[in-house]
């Protein structure tokens, strides 16, 4: 599937600690830059102190220009925000599809289980309709040796499958790796 004509997705891959949400930034930061109203996403939820702080590193780096919606619990969210922010002269970062199949998939304590393709499928639907600029963070987990246990291989299969889906509407794919980005798509040969 070829990305509808005024969709500009960039997906931006990456092990942990890649550099991928620096460069993320960066990019939102030249749309900025260019006259572009930024809308961060943010996936992650707070489940434990670590993470609490890790969230907090983030909230700091973003510049008080941006508007940042932290995604709520509640179903088909990441979708119904998309739908609602994205348009014309605006940039959305979303950080991290990770974390927001991973949350799905095994919901935190007190967090109701969702139907995870009902989630992915909704996402992949409102993409096309979307007109300004979305660039999407999310780890490359898949690299490694072959993960222990059902509920680990279950989230690598469905964040690779996403992930594979995502490349191709996507306009740009880039792969973090030691804080170089490698451009995957364009080709530089169709470019």
């Amino acid at each position: 599937m070829q990305p509808a004509p005024d969709l500009n997705l960039h997906l931006i891959l990456g092990g942990a600690r890649s550099g991928k949400s620096r460069h993320a930034e960066a990019l939102a930061l030249q749309a900025e830059a260019a006259g572009d109203r930024i809308v961060y996403i943010a996936t992650a939820w707070a489940g434990d102190e670590e993470m609490r702080s890790r969230i907090a590193e983030h909230r700091r780096r973003r510049p008080a220009s941006w508007l940042s919606i932290e995604l709520p619990d509640a179903d088909f969210a990441l979708a119904a925000t998309l739908r609602a922010q994205v348009h014309r002269n605006c940039c959305v970062l979303v950080d991290c599809l990770t974390l927001w199949l991973a949350q799905h998939l095994c919901p935190p304590p007190g967090v109701p289980a969702r139907d995870v393709q009902a989630e992915v499928d909704a996402l992949l639907e409102v993409l096309p309709g979307l007109s300004g600029r979305v660039i999407l963070v999310s780890n490359e987990i898949g690299l490694g040796v072959m993960p222990m246990g059902a509920d680990t291989r279950r989230t690598v299969d469905a964040l690779g499958r996403l992930h594979q889906q995502l490349a191709e509407r996507a306009r740009r794919v880039t792969l973090m790796v030691a804080g170089l980005p490698l451009t995957l798509k364009p080709s530089p040969e169709s470019r």
